[in-house]
């Protein structure tokens, strides 16, 4: 085995490694250990060498876009700086035929995937959520439609009548292939009241997900942090996700998420450190040993920090985007999109091997 970086490691840490390296699972206490450590080169370390087990040097992205059919939401969560009330200056709610045009005049070669999120607009019927689908499943069969959160999805139940399953079953039907991670934010039902977070409480978002399995569905999932959660309700809401994972091994994809502040003009000391982002994404690495993946989201942690990122446990840095809304309708300063050749510079310049995927981590072009 390679020899840690920092070789002053104290008996907890010694025996955290020892797991690690002996295939034994982590619990909370390692977890919560793990955060409340100062030792950020051991730790990546580490997940460095997890995720080099699983993947070797290669590190996946996506052509993809994010679209955005409705910013009207009925929620009011905390975080938010995207969500607008009916009528409100800016709001927007767009017809299936309406994002086609879009698309026809952003789209470009090579886009494989449709990231679809936005408000829950109580002002349409579900159908409309359905014809959305249906719109671009047939101008644009060829690109996989990724589509709604577990949060979405169970508004969905509420405004049409529908179980979870059903509402699956006809979205499935107009096209969607997979569902986004998001709703998660931190699963703890005390957080959500707190923070507001008027959607799916944790059972629900976790039920989602579930169901989604059980019809054979590939999801992924993800953890919104860095605002009034403690170090243990990280690592509480990774063992639920990875409880469920044993239960159904549906995931794809973990996707830790750094908060972003209300505006651009916001200060350091409103920002997570790259530190606790480097942190965080190691952390999760060395916890979820039945995810294949853990992404750096450069859309939050910035292009330069998820070059770094891939020596702390990532293993995925999404794709192309083209115009992110959600983060950057907050204090996000980061670009709203990166090209292929972005990309593989940005992998490349990392030491790692560029993968091009589709939306099912299947291989499309490696780039030696």
């Amino acid at each position: 085995m390679s020899t840690l970086i920092t070789p002053h490691t104290d008996a907890r840490m010694a025996n955290i490694i020892e797991k690690v390296r002996g295939g034994e699972r982590l619990n909370l206490e390692d977890g919560v250990y793990l955060y409340e450590s100062n030792d950020l080169l051991t730790i990546g370390q580490l997940a460095n060498e997890v995720n080099q087990r699983k993947n070797g040097n290669k590190v996946y992205f996506i052509e993809n876009m994010s679209l955005y059919f409705t910013n009207v939401c009925e929620s009011r969560c905390a975080f938010c700086n995207f969500r607008k009330d009916e009528g409100e200056e800016g709001a927007y709610t767009l017809s299936g035929q309406e994002m086609v045009q879009y698309v026809e005049q952003h789209i470009h070669p090579g886009v494989r995937e449709f990231h679809i999120v936005g408000g829950h607009n109580d002002n349409v019927p579900f159908q409309y959520y359905v014809d959305s689908l249906s719109a671009l499943n047939e101008r644009f069969p060829e690109v996989t439609l990724k589509a709604y959160t577990a949060a979405e999805i169970d508004f969905f139940t509420r405004i049409s009548g529908l179980s979870i399953r059903e509402v699956l079953e006809q979205l499935r039907a107009a096209g969607l292939k997979t569902l986004t991670g998001g709703g998660a934010e931190i699963l703890s039902d005390q957080y959500r009241k707190k923070m507001r977070v008027d959607k799916a409480n944790v059972e629900e978002y976790l039920e989602v997900h579930r169901t989604a399995h059980h019809l054979g569905m590939k999801t992924h999932t993800t953890m919104l942090y860095g605002s009034i959660e403690s170090r243990e309700d990280r690592i509480r809401h990774m063992l639920q996700i990875r409880d469920l994972q044993d239960e159904t091994g549906g995931f794809m994809v973990f996707i830790p998420l750094s908060m972003q502040p209300k505006n651009k003009n916001a200060g350091i000391m409103r920002r997570n450190s790259a530190y606790e982002d480097l942190k965080t994404i190691a952390v999760s690495r060395l916890m979820l040993d039945n995810f294949d993946h853990i992404k750096a989201y450069f859309i939050n942690i910035g292009a330069q920090l998820t070059q770094v990122a891939l020596s702390f446990g990532a293993s995925d840095v999404h794709g192309t985007i083209l115009k992110e809304r959600i983060s950057h309708a907050a204090g996000a300063l980061t670009p709203e999109g990166l090209t292929r050749e972005e990309l593989i510079w940005l992998v490349k310049g990392a030491g790692r091997i560029p993968v091009e995927r589709d939306t099912f981590y299947n291989e499309i072009k490696v780039y030696e």
